[in-house]
């Protein structure tokens, strides 16, 4: 654990020191401050400590000004000699407000304390885990569809089809061959269920899939028209002004 201690008492920062080799000495004390100042310099210039020591009252003023002024989600255990601030330091990251003068039973607490919520304040690799999200779930999207026409049931795997198009509350789902399917579902229910890296809906009548796409020309009112590869559509594919930024995202991703 890595602690850093902002404390403008020189003999209360000592026995700040003692207290946490006491605790345990396998502790890193990493720094030492006196000042708002230097707290925000340090803040947003070196490594974040996993825990901040941090008295209210500093020799530069409140040490509340520091998370105006440095960007930390670190916890902190805030020390001071009055009773009146636990509100303000209970609205940023505190995990705990010890009283000066501060004892060796009140520090082992906080730290207990700290240690139990630790694993909330492990930084976390989000991009990691959105990827894994993708990988664990990428069979839950529609693989296939039970198309219909007429009496005749037929399966499309999700890979061969090149658009889905609404009529009224009848879907269609219209093959790279140019076939036209009836399916069971609605066009909300659809975008829910297909891989959004392959499929895009333009707008409130068409979704498409990526590979299909041609082209891409402009087409009045600010709004964007795709040219179909070896597809004979009868709709236009026409993508929404409301959607086009999102449209320029997704193909470009």
């Amino acid at each position: 654990m890595k602690i850093l201690i902002v404390e403008d008492e020189q003999l209360a920062q000592e026995r700040l020191q003692l207290l946490i080799r006491a605790y345990d000495p396998s502790i890193e004390i990493i720094g030492c401050l006196e000042s708002v100042e230097d707290t925000i310099h340090w803040l947003n210039t070196r490594s974040h400590p996993d825990l901040i020591l941090l008295d209210i009252h500093l020799s530069d003023g409140e040490c509340f000004e520091i998370f105006k002024q440095a960007k930390t989600q670190k916890p902190v255990i805030f020390i001071t000699a009055y009773e009146n601030f636990a509100i303000d330091a209970f609205r940023v990251f505190s995990i705990d407000y010890i009283l000066k003068p501060v004892t060796a039973s009140a520090l082992a607490a906080a730290l207990n304390k700290y240690k139990q919520l630790a694993d909330v304040f492990i930084p976390r690799d989000y991009q990691l885990l959105a990827e894994q999200v993708k990988e664990n779930n990428g069979n839950s999207y529609r693989q296939r569809f039970l198309a219909k026409v007429g009496q005749r049931l037929f399966f499309i795997p999700a890979d061969e089809v090149a658009y889905f198009s609404a009529d009224n509350k009848i879907v269609y789902l219209i093959d790279r061959e140019g076939n036209r399917f009836v399916i069971n579902t609605t066009m909300e229910k659809l975008e829910s269920e297909l891989n959004p890296r392959d499929f895009f809906r333009l707008n409130r009548k068409i979704i498409i899939h990526a590979g299909v796409i041609d082209q891409v020309k402009p087409y009045p009112n600010n709004r964007l028209k795709l040219q179909l590869r070896g597809v004979s559509a009868a709709e236009e594919m026409i993508i929404s002004r409301e959607r086009v930024n999102d449209f320029k995202q997704w193909a470009d991703a």
